[in-house]
């Protein structure tokens, strides 16, 4: 058993206010690429790609649509859950060293895709594979990475200039950090506790 590994589950988070500046050296980052670029693939097909974003304009960009994106989720909560989630920070864009956008491209890997045939997403999951890949190497790294997912698709796939029916997954926030809080942000902050393991776990069927 390795201790590290199950070290560096428990330290991983969500970065957005712990960034530090400055960059992330290109030997590091080719290694926790490298990581996502070895994440188990349905077919072998590796249907992921990154896009490398440090231009500030685009950055800036980008920014101001996830701006948007949040305010408009804001509208849409009750008086007392958006006032716990204007306590929210859901984005560390034009703080990290750099963006990496990671996608997704169905037709990867050619039309009959092994192990594709009865669960077309196994495509998608094989992408989020490579995501967990790189996200725990950064935090192996002393790295840190965060989520955003406050944007729509087309208009992410066309600020990076994304060819047509290739999907943005995810833009991954990526740098050095002053630290990774002991808690998750979602926790700390009262917006939602953790649920215990016992909890998910079932034994045959769904409920026993």
């Amino acid at each position: 058993m390795s201790a590290d590994l199950y070290d560096v589950i428990a330290r991983r988070r969500d970065v957005r206010a712990e960034f530090a500046g400055g960059e992330v050296p290109d030997e590091q980052l080719v290694r926790v690429l490298g990581a996502a670029h070895a994440a188990p693939s349905v077919g072998h097909s590796q249907p992921w790609d990154f896009v490398l974003v440090r231009d500030q304009d685009t950055r800036a960009r980008f920014q101001e649509h996830v701006e948007s994106e949040r305010s408009a989720f804001a509208a849409s909560l009750p008086p007392e859950r958006r006032s716990t989630f204007d306590r929210i920070r859901v984005e560390g864009i034009r703080d990290a060293a750099l963006g990496v956008v990671v996608t997704y491209d169905p037709e990867r890997g050619g039309p009959q895709v092994l192990g594709r045939h009865a669960i077309d997403d196994a495509g998608l999951y094989s992408t989020c594979l490579a995501i967990q890949n790189l996200w725990l190497a950064a935090t192996a790294e002393g790295l840190g990475l965060g989520w955003v997912s406050f944007y729509r698709e087309e208009v992410l796939a066309d600020l990076v200039g994304l060819p047509a029916g290739v999907r943005p997954v995810a833009w991954l926030c990526l740098g050095p950090v002053t630290r990774l809080q002991d808690e998750p942000d979602l926790e700390r902050h009262g917006w939602r506790q953790r649920r215990p393991l016992a909890a998910a776990v079932h034994h045959e069927r769904w409920g026993s």
